[in-house]
């Protein structure tokens, strides 16, 4: 782990995962739009003549980021090229691959990197280093459960006072997930909005919780605390699949909304309020 560095300035990083289904399956997850949506961030590809030539994912309100496709290879590797995260930062490349290693079973491999000189642009790398992982979670969970179905992405994000530590405690115990372990199954408390499911993932360092859920429908939920910028951030991502996905996706948006707003100050009203 961390970042890689050569002689003539590439600095890189590779993540890894093993996911179930075959190669055309699984470049369908990670190579479409409707496939990213259903573990990342809603994607979108632009294509001329046919073949793609640029992606765009959506990272929230303000948070766009395009890249131009510089390979396709289907079903085994793409690459596509975008601007740094800050201004004056040099290009981030990004390769994807699927290598098949039989019975049913792929390895997907994402490999990022840069050139540079010196070591002021690592942390872009670093950050997207320790983010892949639970995205990655999510890829296993869609392609093992609910591989090729229709998806709809909730995502709620808001900065918080206090420690990561203390706004895990906060968020678990509203939600009744503290001390939740991987294969035990979780049903929503009184006044909270429906959020019922299994455990597919729980560690405490990193905050992460990864639930398979049954309700308000088949899908996903992953919930982080984590530090950007120095500021304490509390997130949910919620993936809903199948027919009825977008349908339940309009209904449980204004209850979590109101949900958080009412369970999470941010630090500008903590302060108000002292």
């Amino acid at each position: 782990m961390g970042v890689n560095k050569e002689p003539d300035g590439r600095r890189w990083i590779q993540i890894e995962v093993e996911v179930p289904g075959t190669p055309e399956e699984v470049w369908r997850a990670i190579a479409t739009g409707p496939g990213i949506s259903s573990w990342l961030v809603p994607a979108k590809f632009e294509e001329r003549e046919g073949k793609p030539v640029a992606v765009t994912l959506e990272f929230g309100p303000g948070m766009e980021n395009t890249s131009s496709v510089t390979a396709w290879e289907p079903p085994r590797r793409w690459a596509a090229q975008a601007a740094g995260w800050v201004p004056e930062s040099p290009p981030l490349a990004s390769e994807w691959s699927v290598e098949s290693r039989g019975g049913g079973v792929c390895v997907v491999r994402i490999v990022q990197s840069l050139f540079a000189s010196t070591d002021n642009w690592d942390f872009q790398l670093e950050g997207a280093e320790h983010g892949w992982p639970g995205f990655l979670r999510t890829l296993q969970v869609y392609l093992t459960h609910f591989r090729g179905q229709r998806s709809t992405m909730l995502k709620w994000m808001t900065a918080v006072a206090g420690s990561e530590a203390e706004a895990w405690s906060t968020l678990t115990a509203a939600l009744g997930l503290q001390g939740l372990a991987v294969g035990q199954r979780r049903t929503a408390p009184v006044g909270v909005p429906d959020l019922s499911g299994v455990a597919e993932h729980a560690t405490e360092d990193p905050y992460d919780l990864l639930l398979r859920v049954d309700k308000p429908g088949p899908g996903v939920a992953a919930l982080g605390t984590f530090n950007r910028g120095g500021q304490t951030m509390v997130a949910l991502n919620l993936y809903l699949y199948g027919d009825q996905a977008a349908e339940i996706a309009r209904r449980e948006t204004p209850l979590w909304e109101a949900w958080f707003q009412e369970r999470f100050a941010t630090p500008e009203e903590s302060g108000n309020m002292a």
